[in-house]
Protein backbone atom coordinates (compact mmCIF):
# COMPACT_ATOMS: atom_id res chain seq x y z
CA UNK A 1 0.00 0.00 0.00
CA UNK A 2 1.35 3.19 -0.42
CA UNK A 3 0.82 6.69 2.00
CA UNK A 4 -1.56 9.64 1.76
CA UNK A 5 1.06 11.67 0.83
CA UNK A 6 2.46 9.01 -2.15
CA UNK A 7 -0.52 8.16 -3.38
CA UNK A 8 -1.25 12.10 -4.14
CA UNK A 9 1.80 12.47 -5.11
CA UNK A 10 1.26 9.97 -8.39
CA UNK A 11 -2.24 11.16 -8.71
CA UNK A 12 -2.42 14.59 -8.87
CA UNK A 13 -2.03 16.11 -12.17
CA UNK A 14 -2.57 19.63 -12.36
CA UNK A 15 0.23 23.12 -12.42
CA UNK A 16 3.04 22.49 -10.00
CA UNK A 17 2.53 19.46 -8.98
CA UNK A 18 5.32 16.56 -8.92
CA UNK A 19 3.51 14.25 -11.25
CA UNK A 20 2.02 17.47 -13.53
CA UNK A 21 5.43 18.68 -14.02
CA UNK A 22 6.48 15.32 -14.85
CA UNK A 23 3.44 14.48 -17.52
CA UNK A 24 3.68 17.77 -19.09
CA UNK A 25 7.16 16.96 -20.33
CA UNK A 26 5.54 14.14 -23.33
CA UNK A 27 3.10 14.76 -25.70
CA UNK A 28 -0.94 13.92 -25.73
CA UNK A 29 -3.56 13.57 -28.37
CA UNK A 30 -6.38 16.04 -27.87
CA UNK A 31 -8.32 15.47 -31.08
CA UNK A 32 -8.72 13.53 -33.79
CA UNK A 33 -7.83 15.59 -37.08
CA UNK A 34 -11.12 14.44 -38.53
CA UNK A 35 -13.17 16.66 -35.51
CA UNK A 36 -11.51 20.11 -36.82
CA UNK A 37 -13.04 19.46 -40.50
CA UNK A 38 -16.58 20.60 -39.20
CA UNK A 39 -15.99 22.62 -36.21
CA UNK A 40 -12.69 24.82 -36.24
CA UNK A 41 -12.55 25.39 -32.41
CA UNK A 42 -12.60 22.50 -29.78
CA UNK A 43 -12.85 23.00 -26.12
CA UNK A 44 -9.41 20.91 -24.76
CA UNK A 45 -9.43 20.39 -20.65
CA UNK A 46 -5.99 18.41 -20.56
CA UNK A 47 -3.23 18.07 -17.02
CA UNK A 48 -5.88 20.70 -15.00
CA UNK A 49 -6.00 22.97 -17.48
CA UNK A 50 -8.77 24.70 -19.91
CA UNK A 51 -7.87 25.67 -23.00
CA UNK A 52 -9.71 26.09 -26.71
CA UNK A 53 -8.56 24.52 -30.10
CA UNK A 54 -8.33 26.15 -33.16
CA UNK A 55 -7.82 26.26 -37.15
CA UNK A 56 -7.26 28.93 -39.24
CA UNK A 57 -8.22 30.02 -42.11
CA UNK A 58 -4.90 28.94 -43.36
CA UNK A 59 -5.14 25.31 -41.92
CA UNK A 60 -2.81 26.02 -39.06
CA UNK A 61 -3.69 25.29 -35.39
CA UNK A 62 -3.62 27.14 -32.25
CA UNK A 63 -4.11 25.65 -28.80
CA UNK A 64 -4.97 29.06 -26.35
CA UNK A 65 -6.63 29.59 -23.48
CA UNK A 66 -10.08 28.78 -22.98
CA UNK A 67 -11.52 32.89 -22.09
CA UNK A 68 -10.58 36.55 -23.49
CA UNK A 69 -8.58 38.25 -21.53
CA UNK A 70 -10.67 41.68 -21.85
CA UNK A 71 -14.32 40.46 -20.73
CA UNK A 72 -14.01 36.75 -20.09
CA UNK A 73 -16.07 35.32 -22.91
CA UNK A 74 -15.08 32.00 -23.84
CA UNK A 75 -13.29 31.52 -27.23
CA UNK A 76 -15.03 28.32 -27.79
CA UNK A 77 -17.19 31.20 -30.05
CA UNK A 78 -13.89 32.74 -31.63
CA UNK A 79 -13.98 33.69 -35.18
CA UNK A 80 -10.96 31.94 -37.03
CA UNK A 81 -9.27 34.55 -39.29
CA UNK A 82 -5.67 33.98 -41.84
CA UNK A 83 -3.20 34.29 -38.83
CA UNK A 84 -5.63 33.75 -35.61
CA UNK A 85 -8.88 33.14 -33.49
CA UNK A 86 -11.30 36.81 -32.92
CA UNK A 87 -12.89 37.17 -29.52
CA UNK A 88 -16.25 37.18 -30.79
CA UNK A 89 -17.22 39.99 -28.35
CA UNK A 90 -15.17 42.89 -28.84
CA UNK A 91 -12.88 41.62 -31.41
CA UNK A 92 -9.67 41.24 -29.70
CA UNK A 93 -7.53 38.75 -32.51
CA UNK A 94 -4.98 36.14 -30.60
CA UNK A 95 -2.31 33.99 -32.31
CA UNK A 96 -1.21 30.50 -31.67
CA UNK A 97 1.72 31.84 -29.56
CA UNK A 98 -1.03 33.26 -27.65
CA UNK A 99 -0.11 37.12 -28.53
CA UNK A 100 -2.98 39.68 -28.88
CA UNK A 101 -2.48 40.77 -32.32
CA UNK A 102 -5.53 43.13 -32.70
CA UNK A 103 -7.31 45.34 -30.45
CA UNK A 104 -10.60 46.64 -32.49
CA UNK A 105 -11.86 49.36 -29.96
CA UNK A 106 -8.54 50.70 -28.88
CA UNK A 107 -7.03 53.90 -30.23
CA UNK A 108 -4.37 53.18 -33.23
CA UNK A 109 -1.94 54.18 -31.21
CA UNK A 110 -2.12 52.32 -28.19
CA UNK A 111 0.50 49.69 -27.22
CA UNK A 112 -2.26 47.86 -24.98
CA UNK A 113 -1.95 44.65 -27.13
CA UNK A 114 1.51 44.29 -26.46
CA UNK A 115 0.70 43.79 -23.16
CA UNK A 116 -1.78 40.63 -23.81
CA UNK A 117 -0.62 37.32 -23.49
CA UNK A 118 -3.03 34.56 -22.84
CA UNK A 119 -1.85 30.43 -22.17
CA UNK A 120 -0.85 28.44 -25.40
CA UNK A 121 0.82 25.60 -26.11
CA UNK A 122 2.55 23.44 -29.28
CA UNK A 123 0.52 21.78 -31.80
CA UNK A 124 0.89 18.99 -34.24
CA UNK A 125 0.01 16.81 -36.32
CA UNK A 126 0.78 13.10 -36.57
CA UNK A 127 -1.16 9.64 -38.31
CA UNK A 128 -5.48 11.68 -38.48
CA UNK A 129 -4.49 13.30 -34.87
CA UNK A 130 -3.43 16.53 -33.29
CA UNK A 131 -1.02 16.49 -30.18
CA UNK A 132 -0.34 18.82 -27.61
CA UNK A 133 2.77 19.67 -25.67
CA UNK A 134 1.94 21.53 -22.10
CA UNK A 135 5.67 21.47 -20.60
CA UNK A 136 9.05 23.50 -20.71
CA UNK A 137 11.20 24.50 -23.22
CA UNK A 138 12.89 22.98 -25.07
CA UNK A 139 9.87 20.80 -27.06
CA UNK A 140 11.14 17.47 -27.52
CA UNK A 141 10.18 15.34 -30.24
CA UNK A 142 6.51 13.85 -31.05
CA UNK A 143 6.71 10.39 -31.13
CA UNK A 144 6.54 9.27 -34.23
CA UNK A 145 5.65 5.16 -33.35
CA UNK A 146 5.10 3.60 -36.37
CA UNK A 147 1.53 2.96 -35.99
CA UNK A 148 1.49 6.39 -36.93
CA UNK A 149 3.46 6.66 -40.12
CA UNK A 150 3.56 3.40 -41.71
CA UNK A 151 1.73 3.68 -44.90
CA UNK A 152 0.00 -0.34 -45.64
CA UNK A 153 -2.22 0.30 -43.09
CA UNK A 154 -5.93 1.22 -42.50
CA UNK A 155 -6.68 3.49 -39.03
CA UNK A 156 -9.63 4.23 -36.82
CA UNK A 157 -9.68 6.96 -33.42
CA UNK A 158 -11.61 5.81 -30.68
CA UNK A 159 -12.28 8.53 -27.40
CA UNK A 160 -14.08 7.81 -24.08
CA UNK A 161 -13.82 10.31 -20.80
CA UNK A 162 -13.51 8.25 -17.69
CA UNK A 163 -14.53 9.18 -14.69
CA UNK A 164 -11.41 8.17 -12.60
CA UNK A 165 -7.98 8.98 -12.05
CA UNK A 166 -5.31 8.13 -14.77
CA UNK A 167 -3.33 5.90 -12.65
CA UNK A 168 -5.69 3.00 -12.16
CA UNK A 169 -6.03 3.08 -15.76
CA UNK A 170 -2.58 2.44 -16.17
CA UNK A 171 -2.20 0.38 -13.44
CA UNK A 172 -4.50 -1.81 -14.96
CA UNK A 173 -2.46 -1.90 -17.91
CA UNK A 174 0.51 -4.07 -15.94
CA UNK A 175 -2.39 -6.32 -14.62
CA UNK A 176 -2.27 -9.40 -17.00
CA UNK A 177 -4.08 -11.87 -14.26
CA UNK A 178 -7.36 -9.37 -14.47
CA UNK A 179 -7.64 -11.06 -17.95
CA UNK A 180 -8.33 -14.85 -17.14
CA UNK A 181 -10.82 -13.02 -14.62
CA UNK A 182 -12.53 -9.55 -15.56
CA UNK A 183 -12.49 -10.98 -19.62
CA UNK A 184 -13.63 -14.82 -18.73
CA UNK A 185 -15.04 -15.71 -15.82
CA UNK A 186 -16.60 -12.36 -15.39
CA UNK A 187 -17.43 -11.95 -19.25
CA UNK A 188 -19.03 -15.54 -19.19
CA UNK A 189 -21.10 -14.48 -16.11
CA UNK A 190 -22.36 -11.85 -18.19
CA UNK A 191 -23.25 -13.63 -21.16
CA UNK A 192 -25.10 -16.00 -18.70
CA UNK A 193 -27.24 -13.08 -17.63
CA UNK A 194 -28.26 -11.96 -21.24
CA UNK A 195 -28.76 -15.60 -22.30
CA UNK A 196 -25.50 -16.18 -24.17
CA UNK A 197 -24.03 -19.38 -22.70
CA UNK A 198 -22.90 -20.87 -25.63
CA UNK A 199 -20.55 -18.09 -26.53
CA UNK A 200 -18.23 -18.44 -23.63
CA UNK A 201 -15.43 -17.64 -23.54
CA UNK A 202 -12.23 -20.35 -22.58
CA UNK A 203 -10.53 -20.18 -19.70
CA UNK A 204 -7.20 -19.39 -19.99
CA UNK A 205 -4.84 -19.89 -16.51
CA UNK A 206 -1.32 -17.73 -16.05
CA UNK A 207 0.93 -19.96 -14.36
CA UNK A 208 3.26 -16.90 -14.81
CA UNK A 209 3.95 -13.33 -15.05
CA UNK A 210 7.00 -11.17 -15.29
CA UNK A 211 8.04 -7.54 -16.70
CA UNK A 212 10.92 -6.01 -17.88
CA UNK A 213 12.13 -1.94 -17.45
CA UNK A 214 13.47 -1.68 -21.42
CA UNK A 215 13.91 1.61 -23.16
CA UNK A 216 10.77 3.14 -23.57
CA UNK A 217 8.62 1.82 -20.21
CA UNK A 218 7.75 -2.05 -19.26
CA UNK A 219 7.57 -5.29 -21.44
CA UNK A 220 4.61 -7.36 -19.96
CA UNK A 221 5.04 -11.26 -20.43
CA UNK A 222 3.13 -14.43 -19.27
CA UNK A 223 2.58 -18.41 -19.83
CA UNK A 224 -0.50 -19.78 -19.70
CA UNK A 225 -1.51 -23.82 -18.92
CA UNK A 226 -0.07 -25.66 -21.67
CA UNK A 227 2.51 -23.16 -22.42
CA UNK A 228 6.16 -22.99 -22.15
CA UNK A 229 8.68 -19.95 -22.49
CA UNK A 230 9.13 -20.40 -25.88
CA UNK A 231 5.84 -19.13 -26.70
CA UNK A 232 5.72 -15.47 -27.64
CA UNK A 233 3.49 -14.52 -24.92
CA UNK A 234 6.28 -14.87 -22.82
CA UNK A 235 9.43 -14.65 -25.47
CA UNK A 236 8.23 -11.54 -27.04
CA UNK A 237 5.40 -9.89 -24.87
CA UNK A 238 3.85 -6.61 -25.13
CA UNK A 239 4.80 -3.15 -24.02
CA UNK A 240 3.77 -0.10 -21.72
CA UNK A 241 4.76 2.73 -23.39
CA UNK A 242 6.06 5.25 -20.24
CA UNK A 243 4.30 6.83 -19.37
CA UNK A 244 0.76 6.45 -20.70
CA UNK A 245 0.21 3.81 -23.71
CA UNK A 246 -0.45 0.46 -23.06
CA UNK A 247 0.01 -1.22 -26.59
CA UNK A 248 -2.67 -4.34 -27.36
CA UNK A 249 -3.68 -6.19 -29.87
CA UNK A 250 -1.24 -8.30 -31.84
CA UNK A 251 1.43 -7.14 -35.56
CA UNK A 252 -1.39 -7.13 -37.91
CA UNK A 253 -4.13 -5.41 -35.47
CA UNK A 254 -2.05 -3.06 -33.42
CA UNK A 255 -3.90 -0.54 -30.95
CA UNK A 256 -2.48 2.57 -28.83
CA UNK A 257 -4.68 3.01 -25.58
CA UNK A 258 -3.58 6.92 -24.84
CA UNK A 259 -4.30 7.85 -21.19
CA UNK A 260 -4.38 11.38 -21.22
CA UNK A 261 -5.18 12.59 -17.89
CA UNK A 262 -8.11 15.70 -18.05
CA UNK A 263 -7.67 16.49 -14.25
CA UNK A 264 -7.23 14.77 -11.00
CA UNK A 265 -10.83 12.82 -11.43
CA UNK A 266 -11.27 12.50 -15.23
CA UNK A 267 -9.25 10.67 -18.20
CA UNK A 268 -9.23 10.68 -21.96
CA UNK A 269 -9.07 7.54 -23.14
CA UNK A 270 -8.14 7.21 -26.31
CA UNK A 271 -7.98 3.87 -28.82
CA UNK A 272 -5.40 4.48 -32.15
CA UNK A 273 -6.02 1.12 -33.97
CA UNK A 274 -3.63 0.32 -36.92
CA UNK A 275 -4.95 -2.21 -39.52
CA UNK A 276 -2.08 -3.32 -41.42
CA UNK A 277 -2.92 -4.19 -44.65
CA UNK A 278 -2.65 -8.21 -46.39
CA UNK A 279 0.20 -8.35 -49.19
CA UNK A 280 -1.53 -7.84 -52.69
CA UNK A 281 -4.90 -7.00 -51.26
CA UNK A 282 -6.58 -3.52 -52.02
CA UNK A 283 -8.65 -1.90 -49.66
CA UNK A 284 -8.43 1.64 -50.42
CA UNK A 285 -7.20 4.78 -48.41
CA UNK A 286 -8.26 7.02 -45.83
CA UNK A 287 -8.73 10.29 -47.00
CA UNK A 288 -10.53 10.83 -43.80
CA UNK A 289 -9.66 8.75 -40.48
CA UNK A 290 -12.74 7.59 -38.94
CA UNK A 291 -13.34 8.61 -35.33
CA UNK A 292 -16.17 7.25 -33.08
CA UNK A 293 -17.07 7.58 -29.52
CA UNK A 294 -17.00 4.90 -27.08
CA UNK A 295 -19.65 4.04 -24.58
CA UNK A 296 -18.83 3.99 -20.76
CA UNK A 297 -21.10 1.63 -19.57
CA UNK A 298 -23.04 2.90 -16.47
CA UNK A 299 -25.21 1.64 -13.78
CA UNK A 300 -29.47 1.55 -15.14
CA UNK A 301 -32.21 3.37 -13.58
CA UNK A 302 -32.86 1.12 -10.85
CA UNK A 303 -28.83 0.84 -10.31
CA UNK A 304 -27.97 -2.84 -11.21
CA UNK A 305 -25.67 -3.20 -14.24
CA UNK A 306 -26.55 -2.69 -17.66
CA UNK A 307 -25.42 -6.03 -18.72
CA UNK A 308 -25.97 -5.71 -22.96
CA UNK A 309 -23.50 -2.87 -22.59
CA UNK A 310 -20.35 -5.32 -21.12
CA UNK A 311 -21.73 -7.94 -23.51
CA UNK A 312 -18.16 -9.18 -25.54
CA UNK A 313 -16.91 -5.71 -24.74
CA UNK A 314 -13.57 -5.86 -23.24
CA UNK A 315 -13.36 -2.33 -23.17
CA UNK A 316 -16.39 -1.46 -21.20
CA UNK A 317 -15.18 -4.43 -18.59
CA UNK A 318 -11.99 -2.79 -18.12
CA UNK A 319 -13.74 0.73 -17.57
CA UNK A 320 -16.40 -0.38 -14.62
CA UNK A 321 -13.24 -1.80 -13.13
CA UNK A 322 -11.08 1.31 -13.55
CA UNK A 323 -13.80 3.82 -12.39
CA UNK A 324 -15.61 1.67 -9.54
CA UNK A 325 -12.27 2.35 -7.72
CA UNK A 326 -13.51 5.25 -7.34
CA UNK A 327 -12.68 8.96 -8.66
CA UNK A 328 -8.98 8.55 -7.19
CA UNK A 329 -8.94 5.35 -5.28
CA UNK A 330 -7.59 5.38 -1.58
CA UNK A 331 -4.21 3.07 -1.96
CA UNK A 332 -3.97 3.26 1.71
CA UNK A 333 -6.22 0.82 1.69
CA UNK A 334 -5.03 -1.90 -0.88
CA UNK A 335 -3.54 -5.18 -0.13
CA UNK A 336 -1.26 -6.15 -2.99
CA UNK A 337 -0.06 -9.46 -3.24
CA UNK A 338 2.57 -11.58 -5.76
CA UNK A 339 0.47 -11.12 -8.92
CA UNK A 340 0.39 -7.29 -8.28
CA UNK A 341 4.63 -7.25 -9.51
CA UNK A 342 3.54 -5.14 -12.35
CA UNK A 343 1.26 -2.72 -10.35
CA UNK A 344 4.39 -2.26 -7.88
CA UNK A 345 7.42 -1.83 -10.81
CA UNK A 346 5.48 0.58 -12.56
CA UNK A 347 5.09 2.52 -9.27
CA UNK A 348 9.14 2.52 -8.80
CA UNK A 349 9.30 3.25 -12.30
CA UNK A 350 7.36 6.45 -11.70
CA UNK A 351 8.83 7.38 -8.53
CA UNK A 352 12.24 7.34 -10.52
CA UNK A 353 11.00 9.64 -13.27
CA UNK A 354 10.16 12.15 -11.03
CA UNK A 355 13.26 12.62 -9.08
CA UNK A 356 15.06 12.88 -13.13
CA UNK A 357 12.65 15.16 -13.57
CA UNK A 358 13.20 17.21 -10.37
CA UNK A 359 16.63 17.05 -11.45
CA UNK A 360 16.02 18.52 -14.69
CA UNK A 361 16.96 15.18 -16.48
CA UNK A 362 14.72 14.25 -19.50
CA UNK A 363 12.79 11.43 -17.89
CA UNK A 364 12.22 7.97 -19.93
CA UNK A 365 10.95 8.19 -23.18
CA UNK A 366 11.67 12.07 -24.02
CA UNK A 367 12.79 12.11 -27.96
CA UNK A 368 14.89 14.77 -29.11
CA UNK A 369 17.51 12.97 -31.91
CA UNK A 370 15.41 13.21 -35.05
CA UNK A 371 17.39 10.04 -36.63
CA UNK A 372 15.55 7.53 -33.65
CA UNK A 373 12.53 9.38 -34.79
CA UNK A 374 11.64 8.06 -38.09
CA UNK A 375 9.45 5.32 -36.90
CA UNK A 376 9.97 3.84 -33.69
CA UNK A 377 8.81 0.05 -34.24
CA UNK A 378 7.90 -1.82 -30.70
CA UNK A 379 7.66 -5.69 -30.11
CA UNK A 380 4.66 -7.18 -30.01
CA UNK A 381 2.84 -10.55 -30.36
CA UNK A 382 1.59 -11.96 -33.66
CA UNK A 383 -1.23 -13.27 -32.45
CA UNK A 384 -1.21 -12.78 -28.23
CA UNK A 385 -3.31 -15.25 -25.81
CA UNK A 386 -2.31 -18.92 -26.48
CA UNK A 387 -1.31 -18.29 -30.32
CA UNK A 388 -4.93 -16.38 -30.70
CA UNK A 389 -7.00 -18.99 -28.94
CA UNK A 390 -8.80 -16.38 -27.12
CA UNK A 391 -9.90 -14.40 -30.26
CA UNK A 392 -10.56 -17.18 -32.10
CA UNK A 393 -12.74 -18.98 -30.58
CA UNK A 394 -15.32 -15.73 -29.57
CA UNK A 395 -16.84 -12.70 -30.80
CA UNK A 396 -14.94 -11.57 -33.68
CA UNK A 397 -15.95 -7.92 -32.26
CA UNK A 398 -14.45 -8.58 -28.71
CA UNK A 399 -11.36 -6.64 -27.71
CA UNK A 400 -11.60 -3.35 -25.85
CA UNK A 401 -13.17 -0.37 -28.16
CA UNK A 402 -12.56 -1.51 -31.83
CA UNK A 403 -15.75 -3.61 -31.40
CA UNK A 404 -17.45 -0.05 -31.87
CA UNK A 405 -15.40 0.55 -34.87
CA UNK A 406 -16.27 1.94 -38.30
CA UNK A 407 -13.32 -0.07 -39.82
CA UNK A 408 -13.60 -3.07 -37.86
CA UNK A 409 -17.06 -4.30 -40.37
CA UNK A 410 -14.94 -3.82 -43.51
CA UNK A 411 -11.75 -5.17 -41.94
CA UNK A 412 -13.94 -8.15 -40.92
CA UNK A 413 -15.82 -8.74 -44.37
CA UNK A 414 -12.48 -8.69 -45.95
CA UNK A 415 -10.87 -11.37 -43.65
CA UNK A 416 -13.56 -13.84 -44.24
CA UNK A 417 -13.71 -13.77 -47.85
CA UNK A 418 -9.38 -14.10 -47.69
CA UNK A 419 -9.74 -17.43 -45.46
CA UNK A 420 -12.38 -18.56 -47.53
CA UNK A 421 -9.81 -18.42 -50.80
CA UNK A 422 -7.13 -19.48 -48.65
CA UNK A 423 -9.25 -22.50 -47.70
CA UNK A 424 -10.77 -23.33 -51.08
CA UNK A 425 -9.94 -26.66 -52.48
CA UNK A 426 -7.76 -26.37 -55.76
CA UNK A 427 -9.83 -27.46 -59.04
Amino acid sequence: MLTREENERLTQVGPGTPMGNLLRRYWYPIAASSEMMDHPTKHIAILGESLVLYRDRRGHLGLIGDTCPHRRVSMIYGIPEDDGLRCAYHGWKFDGAGKCLEMPAEPPESVFKEKIRMAAYPVAELGGMIFAYLGPEPVPLLPRWEVFVRQDALRDIGVAEVPCNWLQIMENGVDPVHVEWLHQYFNNYILERVGKTDLRRPALRHEKIGFDVFEHGIIKRRVLEGETEDNEDWKTGHPVLFPHILVAGSTRRTTFQIRVPIDDTRTMHWWYTCYVKRPGVDTGSEEKIPFYQVPVPKLDDNGQPDWQTLDFNNGGQDMIAWYSQGPVTDRTLEHLGESDQGVILYRKVLKEQLEKNARGEDPMNVFRDAAKNVSIKVQLEEAKLAGGKYNRETSRRQGGATRFSPVLDAESEREEKLTQVATSPVV
